[in-house]
């Protein structure tokens, strides 16, 4: 079998790029950081560095215009990195189509273009040799890791990678098919814009704090949107709103309030603000919250509503290390807030494990995914905890489809996750 000696990183001095050759770099491998200016694939360098504390070493810069040749021409890796762009990717792949020796492996980080339709102009054997790969960002943090071929890549290719991937990078890689956003992102941006959709309806503070870490996941999902950036959120579920027609259709519109912020200049943390927003350093810093129907931001403090008793006590079941006991209070609990948060979370456990068997092969992968791309609790485990019996007449009752996979561990009456290194009550937090 190949292996992989060298990798060259395309686009290094972006996020992805560096983070993505930090990780290589700190295995060991040779790498090559190229951008369009030397500066520009120095100060990459110097991010991989700062990212790894110094563990990324053999580092090597150079320039497309002066270096590519000579650095494909050994490559084992061409890392292809550059903007989130269709046209662009396309540019740069034909370059390295042009210089590239047979049999190098060409892989495109991406978060949901078309692997097959980046690469249907490319010559024969590139194509055989072309996948993508997603890592999450930072991905010198996030362990979780999406490897996709398209219909023409090489078997061998992808245990090539995979194995790389996995032994050497550290990866916890799930294959999924080449569909819109893959796995993590379709699942998990689903779940982040129907947030956004009743943050118009119930507020920003309201929402945040009802889906909470308390419900599996390591940050409240409109506080993620503006770590993610409002731009990255609008790209990733405008794809997907374009390119699925499935039960999830509707929740993949972006809000017209988002619009509105956008083209106004807000993008979350990286700009002006998002949900939320914060004046001032420090001590003195003052915090803010997006009111969405006049745009305006009103303080944290006067606009946050007091957490509804169900969700303290799931909180201090958590404490108390019992998250099924947290998810036996939210199947019990009455109102209007606690049949929000069921059916947000029971729309979470439809649509992921329904994706087995389109996006990816089994209902573990989609676990992974989310459990380590996301640090969300994986939809399998919700299901453990609550019971799969009573997943599916919640499921039922709520008038979402119940996945073959929960309908199989009823049956059978065995566990759904099935990760037994993993203790799955770290997914929720009691904060």
């Amino acid at each position: 079998m190949r292996s992989i000696r060298k990798v060259v990183i395309l686009g290094a001095n972006g996020a992805m790029g560096s983070g993505s050759g930090a990780v290589f770099a700190a295995a060991g491998i040779p790498t090559v950081f190229l951008a369009r200016t030397l500066e520009k694939a120095e100060a990459g360098r110097t991010r991989a560095e700062q990212l790894t504390k110094g563990k990324a070493n053999g580092i090597s810069c150079g320039t497309y215009s002066s270096d590519l040749g000579h650095a494909l021409a050994d490559a084992d890796l061409i890392f292809e990195a550059v903007s989130e762009d269709p046209a662009t990717k396309r540019e740069v792949l034909a370059l390295i189509d042009r210089l590239r020796t047979a049999h190098s492996i060409v892989a495109t980080v991406s978060s949901g273009l078309s692997i097959g339709g980046l690469c249907a102009e490319r010559s024969e054997d590139m194509r055989r040799n072309f996948l993508g790969i997603h890592f999450f960002n930072p991905p010198t943090i996030i362990v979780g890791c999406e490897l996709i071929a398209h219909a023409g890549t090489d078997p061998g290719v992808v245990a090539i990678v995979r194995d790389f991937l996995t032994t050497i990078v550290g990866r916890q890689v799930v294959e999924t098919r080449d569909t819109p956003a893959f796995a993590g992102n379709r699942l998990g941006f689903k779940v982040l814009n129907e947030i956004a959709q009743l943050a118009e309806e119930h507020g920003v503070a309201f929402m945040d704090q009802l889906v909470g870490p308390h419900t599996g996941r390591a940050l409240p999902p409109l506080a993620t949107i503006d770590l993610v950036g409002w731009d990255v959120h609008k790209a990733i579920v405008d794809n997907l709103h374009a390119r699925t027609h499935d039960v999830a259709h509707d929740h993949f519109v972006l809000p017209a309030y988002m619009q509105r912020m956008i083209d106004q200049g807000y993008l979350g943390r990286k700009a002006k603000g998002g949900f939320f927003k914060r004046e001032g350093k420090g001590a003195d810093a003052q915090h803010f919250v997006l009111d969405p129907a006049s745009g305006d931001y009103r303080p944290v403090a006067e606009i946050t509503p007091a957490p509804p008793a169900f969700a303290d006590k799931m909180k201090a079941a958590i404490k108390g290390g019992r998250h099924a006991g947290a998810m036996e209070v939210l199947c019990t609990a009455e109102g209007r807030e606690a049949e929000l948060l069921r059916r947000v979370l029971l729309g979470y456990i439809s649509y992921g494990l329904g994706l087995v068997g389109e996006v990816v092969e089994r209902p573990r992968d989609i676990d992974r995914i989310m459990g380590f791309g996301f640090n969300w609790a994986p939809p399998s485990v919700l299901v453990d905890a609550i019971g799969p019996g009573r997943t599916i007449v919640m499921l039922e009752r709520a008038q979402l489809p119940v996945p073959h996979a929960i309908l199989d561990a009823a049956t059978h009456q065995r566990p759904l996750f099935n990760e037994p290194a993993v203790d799955s009550g770290k997914f929720f937090v009691a904060a």
